[in-house]
């Protein structure tokens, strides 16, 4: 019998146990309107579209407003994000031109968390929370978030050790002095249910000076509109406390915990895609005539899922963070921010490979002969007993810690005629990380004897089955340690010589130490004899020194404009990423003992101006990224070398702010025009760009209100054509087309307290590839249309 799949496009029903939650959570938000004990304040989502646009960066290392900050720096404000009804940072990103999560993976691997790649380079290891990195592979909710900020071009003198392109910073909520409720209850396309609380209360003395606690929290049980078996279940909790508001000495105590429960999605493959021509030749029939007949099989439904139903994605997350301010002065101001955080996962995913294709023997689903007439015949689909061979699972049982203090100083003050907006200090970071091992593909050990770990069927190339068994996942009992001690030593200071000139400069000296013990396992047993258990071990240490700065000159024209010439620098040291050192002279690892931090140097001019009276911002930036110190593989010798060198260059424009009172927009567009300057091609097509950076991108969104309390806006967004990676597959795309999606959104405010949103994705159901992998024989399919229907509230 087949197996019958359900779509995901009916609308949702709510489970009893959803319903209750969601109850549960809108609950306080009743009773705060019967008690009369709030305030009115504004309606979430019904802010003045003037909330586009930010002057300043929530990170203090950034001594100047950001027009006057000579680099490009772009604030996704909380409105935005309420506008789009995103609920994720790579949602939100999607409101930056040219940053997104174009790879998929490598090999059976797939991608899981936020794995950003910007400019050309993958950036998921730098994402912060508050100015502190943030660790794990997780999909960060946006429910405790009031913008993200996204910088791009030199980041080590701000961070340390980072992507050669620029970071992401989220700033979280903080407690305020004011009475406020609001929250949403949505439901939406693929059985989307969620519900969302943020509620602050004021515990101000009558001096206007006190305390504020602030929870924020959210639940959502969800599918993936237009993948079937793909789930995204999350429950998050956030409470803040804030002391001494309004007073010198201020602290800010605040935790999060996020449990996550998805089922993971491995992709579907490629064939029948642009591109397409045929698998490898572990196919079943070697020859044209084979090769003949997969050009012209049709694509698969990009719904399919190819995994099992015992996959599984289980994130645990949590993070608690004191910070103690004091003003010394008016102009002087000290912090200490103190930070414990850890995150689980516990991954299994089924993959499948694009070599894996079997056939029937007999019947509709044999091959004709191989022959001169075959060549030249179009047939125009694959039979329906076609499989596709199913992997055993990939595995991963990982745990990120994070333990930090900083301490920093920021300080306005005059040398002569010269005023100063400084900001110093000092920062100890411990990062860990711990990864259990599992029995490698085939075997696992029992008793004195090796086992077979078991297999999954095959799956129906054109309607797979999710609900088979046959696999037993054991853990060997090996593993690997690694973690990172950093101290770093920095300072900033914007120098304003007159109303004409200003200077920004920053230094970075970081003394990191990175440690690596690991074990694995190989098993063996020669015929019937006993089994041979062997471990080795792995001991790697590695220590050194890194030096980051930047500088930029500023000239204003007029007050609210600047014009702009920078640099700046950064590294990244073998094991950066990942924590794994491999030993020196071995290994095709860039983590290897005997190489050098990979260097990054980027140039940048640009203009900024605030214009229509300051409401809207206007950028424009020329910049270039040359990265070096990067590993690469003779062709000849097969040998690794750390001579390679890659460039990314362009421009980029940005646009965000209110044209009226009611109408409210952010633009953005970037050229990003890469080249590996030294070393052999990444790409499948051979040619000298970078893999998974479109050359054009380009997102807009605007809203306007109308005078009887509707709100239209809408937005397109649109990436150009990329290249994927290069392992040896043959025949699989070997690129992603340039795609348009335009998403629209409409919310009608019933009274000063609840509006109704509807927002609808993808509106003319564009069909596009969303991510590839590197060999080119999986893709994650774009998002058709749907939609989400939201109930905001305020009390």
């Amino acid at each position: 019998m087949a197996y019958i799949k359900s779509r995901k496009h009916a609308v949702p029903k709510l489970s009893g146990a959803a319903a209750a939650t969601l109850i549960a959570i809108a609950a306080p938000g009743a009773f705060a309107q019967s008690s009369n004990a709030l305030p009115e304040v504004r309606v979430q989502g019904s802010a003045a579209v003037t909330d586009y646009k930010t002057d300043t960066s929530a990170n203090p290392k950034f001594t100047a407003p950001l027009v006057n900050t000579p680099q490009t720096i772009q604030v996704i404000k909380e409105q935005i994000i309420r506008d789009q009804g995103a609920t994720t940072l790579t949602e939100a990103l999607r409101n930056t031109p040219g940053v997104g999560t174009f790879f998929l993976g490598e090999n059976g691997n797939t991608n899981t968390g936020d794995a950003v790649f910007m400019r050309g380079f993958d950036s998921s290891s730098a994402i912060f929370v508050d100015g502190i990195r943030d660790l794990g592979s997780v999909s960060r909710d946006v429910f405790n978030i009031e913008q993200v900020e996204v910088v791009k071009g030199p980041s080590g003198t701000d961070v340390g050790r980072t992507s050669p392109t620029g970071y992401i910073n989220l700033v979280t909520k903080k407690p305020k002095l004011e009475d406020s409720f609001t929250g949403s209850i949505g439901f939406g396309s693929a059985d989307f249910k969620r519900g969302s609380v943020d509620w602050n209360k004021s515990l101000s003395s009558a001096n206007g000076i006190g305390a504020a606690f602030r929870l924020n929290a959210v639940v959502e049980d969800a599918g993936v509109a237009g993948r079937d078996f793909i789930k995204n279940k999350r429950e998050a909790i956030a409470p803040s406390l804030a002391l001494g508001l309004n007073s010198p000495t201020r602290i800010f105590l605040d935790y999060l915990h996020v449990k996550q429960n998805n089922v993971p999605d491995g992709g579907v493959p490629t064939i029948g895609l642009p591109g397409y021509t045929t698998p490898d030749a572990t196919a079943i029939r070697s020859g044209l005539a084979r090769r003949t007949y997969l050009n012209a099989a049709q694509r698969v439904d990009s719904s399919n899922f190819y995994g099992t139903s015992s996959d599984f994605d289980n994130v645990t997350a949590d993070m608690f963070t004191a910070r103690i301010e004091h003003d010394l002065t008016p102009d002087i101001t000290v912090r200490n921010t103190t930070r414990y955080g850890k995150t689980s996962q516990d991954y299994m995913l089924t993959s499948f490979m694009g070599g894996g294709l079997t056939a029937s023997t007999s019947g509709v689903g044999q091959l004709p002969a191989a022959n001169a007439g075959f060549l030249n015949t179009v047939i125009p689909a694959l039979p329906a007993s076609w499989t596709v061979t199913r992997n055993l699972p990939t595995n991963k049982d990982q745990e990120n810690t994070i333990f930090t203090n900083q301490t920093s100083v920021s300080a306005k003050f005059n040398t002569g005629s010269i005023a100063h907006s400084f900001n110093g200090g000092v920062e100890f970071i411990r990062e860990t990380q711990r990864a259990n091992n599992f029995y490698a593909p085939g075997f696992a050990s029992v008793g004195t004897t090796l086992a077979a770990a078991g297999s999954w069927p095959a799956a129906n190339l054109y309607n797979p089955n999710p609900y088979v068994s046959g696999y037993n996942r054991i853990a060997n009992g090996t593993g690997s340690d690694g973690s990172t001690d950093t101290i770093g030593l920095y300072a900033f200071d914007t120098l304003k010589f007159n109303e004409q000139w200003q200077l920004t400069a920053g230094l970075r000296y970081d003394h990191y130490s990175t440690t690596y013990d690991a074990t694995a396992l190989t098993l063996a047993r020669a015929g019937n004899g006993p089994q041979t258990t062997t471990i080795t071990p792995t001991n790697l240490k590695l220590s050194d020194n890194l030096l980051s700065g930047k500088i930029g000159l500023v000239y204003k024209p007029t007050e609210n404009s600047s014009v702009y010439a920078a640099y700046g620098t950064a590294a990244q040291p073998p094991g950066g990423a990942n924590f794994a050192l491999a030993a020196g002279g071995t290994g095709n690892s860039a983590g290897r003992t005997d190489f050098l931090p990979q260097k990054a140097k980027t140039y940048e001019v640009g203009t900024k101006w605030d214009v229509l009276n300051k409401r809207v911002a206007l950028t424009a930036a020329l910049y270039r990224t040359d990265v070096s110190n990067e590993v690469v593989q003779d062709s000849v010798s097969q040998l690794y070398y750390q001579t390679g060198k890659k460039r990314v260059q362009g421009v980029e424009l940005g646009v965000s702010g209110a044209i009226t009172d009611n109408w409210g927009v952010t633009s953005g567009f970037t050229t990003m025009n890469t080249r590996v300057l030294s070393g052999p091609s990444v790409l499948a097509d051979g040619s000298t760009a970078l893999a998974y950076t479109p050359k054009k991108a380009f997102t807009l969104w605007t809203t306007y209100q109308l005078p009887f309390g509707v709100t239209l806006g809408g937005g397109a967004r649109y990436n150009g054509k990329l290249s994927r990676g290069s392992d040896g597959a043959v025949g699989t795309p070997a690129y992603v087309d340039s795609y348009w999606v335009v998403d629209a959104m409409a919310s009608y405010r019933i009274n000063k307290n609840i509006d109704i949103q509807f927002n609808v994705y993808n509106l003319f159901d564009k069909d596009y590839v969303a991510s590839i992998n590197k060999s080119g024989y999986r893709y994650t399919p774009g998002v058709p249309r749907s939609y989400k229907v939201t109930a905001n509230f305020a009390f």
